[in-house]
């Protein structure tokens, strides 16, 4: 390579990382705002340590390097709410590979079962013809978009029934996950506010379709 190609390489990767960072500058002050409008707190740190505080989330079990930023909390509708800038790492070397996520996780207030909502790919059709499907569901129009995997079925159908179902296949575009005692909703790259705005509210949407006697259940009553 020549040296001026070389010398031009070099500023152009300056000014796309500058831009880069303007970018998440002006979203955090856009958090930020919107985090005083909820009474809310942004970190001004990193958190590690989530596979650890949510062992049921099947997300935060992935890879290495593992790390939390742009941590959000306070309470949406009486329910404690943690939103994060997610990430981690697969691979090593050429072969790294850094995947990104924006995470709402609502705490429910009592026991909750693993289970894992998101909508079907081409590769869990091969999975299901192979025999390792997922669970289906009474609703043909549901089965045939969602994806459903949990070890306790019944749980899924308890969780997942009929407002439910409806309710998801007009939502927006999130996957879900039930932990040990938290709903979480997950988006494949940072969110925008107005992303954050429709992850909280989906996950309230979802504790609140929650069955009454199913919660008495979880709770022991």
């Amino acid at each position: 390579m020549a040296p001026y190609l070389f010398i031009l390489f070099v500023i152009l990767i300056i000014i796309f990382a500058f831009y880069a960072w303007l970018q998440e500058q002006k979203r955090r002050e856009a958090l930020r705002l919107w985090c005083k409008k909820y009474g809310w707190t942004l970190a001004n740190h990193s958190v590690q340590g989530w596979h650890e505080d949510y062992p049921g989330i099947k997300l935060f079990d992935q890879g290495h390097s593992k790390d939390g930023d742009n941590v959000i909390t306070g309470h949406f509708r009486g329910q404690p709410v943690t939103l994060l800038d997610y990430k981690y790492v697969t691979g090593s070397g050429k072969n790294r590979t850094t995947h990104h996520y924006g995470v709402t996780i609502m705490d429910c207030g009592f026991p909750t079962i693993p289970l894992q909502i998101r909508l079907e790919h081409v590769l869990d059709k091969l999975g299901a013809f192979l025999g390792g499907g997922d669970i289906d569901f009474e609703s043909a129009e549901f089965s045939r978009m969602f994806h459903v995997k949990s070890a306790d079925r019944k749980w899924a159908y308890d969780v997942i029934h009929t407002r439910t179902m409806d309710y998801l296949l007009s939502a927006p575009d999130y996957s879900i996950e039930f932990g040990y005692g938290e709903i979480v909703i997950i988006h494949t790259s940072k969110c925008s506010v107005d992303q954050y705005e429709e992850q909280v509210e989906m996950a309230w949407q979802l504790f609140d379709l929650l069955p009454e006697y199913l919660i008495k259940q979880m709770k022991g009553e």
